[in-house]
């Protein structure tokens, strides 16, 4: 019998692929994963405008179909994702967990952050992407992802990575979420920050976590993608954080 269900949110330019070094030691470890793929990634049609709750639709759609206790677990700009899911459902969720990722004040973006920290721009991969023909989303090239995402990673595992990022459409990737105390704010969080990402700046994590405050700290000296470069800490971190939270109580207004 599963100890819980762990949803895992990729981040822009990604896909479930970049759960795989975790699925077995979740398993292994009494949780049950589901990496989920993302509209918005890879293709669209033209004139295509995905949004943030385009993209939260699949992962409540996913959640609601599962029995249990479910932990949402979000990288990168996947965080948003899981954020506003978790604002949606609350009463579905035992806890949510950022990794690298983007834990957003209500109502700001990742370039409203950067702004109000007076960061020089272009901020992490911003300088280095490239436009889809049709002009509605960007291109990592892959030398500038194994430099920027997966540079503490052996360079096999970080050119292989590289290479399997895809077109992101914009209107899904640059998103913000909208949450409240009552709901989002009532979940259980962990951030595992990454004191050597090139992608979100750890100043950026930090700053995150102050704007956003009550979220367990895990901190890893790794890159972008500790999936990649971490996976053992990683994993623990995440076991420990669905371990101690627990089953989300449920209200009689909510069965």
């Amino acid at each position: 019998m599963t100890r819980g269900h762990v949803v895992l949110i990729h981040g822009a330019w990604a896909g479930n692929w970049v759960w795989d070094t975790l699925l077995e030691a979740l398993r292994n470890s009494g949780y049950e994963p589901h990496p989920l793929d993302l509209p918005g990634v890879g293709t669209w049609p033209d004139g295509a405008r995905t949004d943030l709750d385009a993209v939260a639709d699949v992962v409540v759609a996913h959640i609601v179909s599962l029995d249990g206790p479910v932990f949402v677990v979000g990288h990168s700009g996947g965080g948003i994702v899981a954020t506003q899911v978790a604002e949606r459902i609350p009463h579905r969720i035992s806890g949510v967990a950022y990794v690298a990722g983007m834990m957003l004040p209500s109502g700001s973006k990742f370039g409203d952050l950067c702004a109000d920290l007076r960061l020089p721009e272009p901020v992490g991969i911003s300088a280095w992407l490239q436009s889809t023909p049709d002009g509605s989303g960007t291109i990592v090239p892959p030398e500038a992802a194994a430099a920027v995402f997966f540079h503490e990673s052996s360079a096999g595992d970080a050119i292989a990575a590289a290479r399997k990022l895809l077109p992101q459409l914009e209107t899904a990737r640059l998103m913000a979420p909208a949450w409240t105390p009552e709901r989002f704010g009532s979940i259980p969080r962990l951030y595992v920050e990454a004191t050597l990402d090139r992608s979100v700046p750890l100043v950026t994590q930090r700053a995150m976590q102050d704007r956003v405050p009550g979220a367990r700290v895990v901190t890893l000296d790794s890159d972008h993608a500790p999936q990649l470069s971490a996976r053992e800490a990683l994993v623990a971190a995440l076991v420990d954080f669905c371990a101690v939270v627990g089953p989300r109580p449920v209200s009689a207004q909510e069965i």
